[in-house]
């Protein structure tokens, strides 16, 4: 099959035609790959250099008229056009994921080694516990069931806290991304790598389709930026600032740069502040801005 869209694969053209293989779905299948080469590569390297470490990874593909977001982590993309804000990613955590790790905990009991349980109950459970009736979720449940407390239910979560404070085996916030091939939980031998997926989510926009504007953007940040703004506010923030400074070439970085300061806030006394007083980011704040108009040809 030809990336120009027509199907022309020798070895089977019947099974492309029948499961509509497109050029599209070659794409997002040479993202997934290359996030997955990535991962074994760095694997790889930390193991000959001794080196420990991981990351989440965001990637931006323009091909063919179309945009692909590839991500993996809780970093974000969105779009923002003159009248729309178009999320491009979804953020990748242990509480998004509940469901899939403990599956995996479900089929592969060993990889908790007897120190975690795989239910998800509202609270951390205690002695007195044992034979009451408690709420809690199972990889197969999106909503909530009653469970009589058994011993082994006082284990640790594997899946713990909420929001920013979730953590996956009580050591990663996040439950896909590159590299920490290594990390264990901490006094154990237990491997947290096996419940962290480096497979991105790769989602496309279809630039045909719509009318971009000179003033479109595509922002790309970690959640240091995203913990303190929402999309409706760094939104407001891009489309003022843009506005306001057509005639500077240096526009798009400055922007970034504004966004960078605005979720660091300011230093008052031993702490980071926003403008409006609550605590500033505390995370690494990364942040590209990325016009759209004029992509030239592919």
């Amino acid at each position: 099959m030809h990336l120009s869209g027509r199907c022309v694969c020798d070895s089977d053209p019947q099974f492309v035609e029948e499961k509509h293989i497109h050029a599209e779905d070659l794409v997002v299948g040479a993202l997934e790959n290359a996030f997955q080469e990535c991962d074994e590569v760095i694997g790889q390297e930390m193991e000959a250099t001794n080196q420990t470490g991981g990351c989440t990874a965001l990637a931006a593909l323009y091909f063919q008229g179309k945009l692909y977001v590839a991500n993996a982590g809780d970093s974000r993309a969105i779009l923002v056009l003159k009248d729309s804000v178009v999320p491009m990613s979804c953020e990748f955590t242990p509480e998004t994921e509940r469901q899939r790790i403990q599956h995996l905990a479900f089929l592969f009991p060993k990889l908790l080694d007897g120190e975690f349980t795989r239910f998800e109950f509202p609270r951390r459970l205690k002695g007195d516990d044992v034979g009451q009736k408690v709420l809690y979720r199972d990889y197969f449940m999106e909503g909530w069931g009653y469970k009589t407390v058994e011993k082994a239910d006082l284990k640790y979560p594997l899946v713990h806290g909420h929001g920013k404070q979730a953590r996956l085996l009580g050591t990663l916030a996040v439950s896909r991304g590159l590299g920490d091939h290594q990390l264990k939980v901490i006094d154990t031998n237990i491997e947290v790598k096996p419940f962290l997926s480096c497979i991105p989510k790769v989602n496309v926009f279809d630039f045909t389709l719509h009318d971009i504007k000179e003033d479109d953007v595509l922002i790309m940040a970690t959640d240091g930026l995203w913990d303190v703004l929402c999309n409706k506010e760094v939104a407001h923030m891009v489309r003022s600032f843009l506005a306001e400074n057509r005639t500077d070439p240096h526009r798009f970085s400055e922007l970034a740069k504004c966004l960078v300061c605005r979720a660091r806030g300011k230093k008052r006394d031993h702490q980071w502040m926003l403008d409006d007083g609550h605590e500033a980011s505390y995370d690494d704040i990364s942040v590209f801005v990325i016009p759209l108009h004029n992509r030239g040809e592919d």
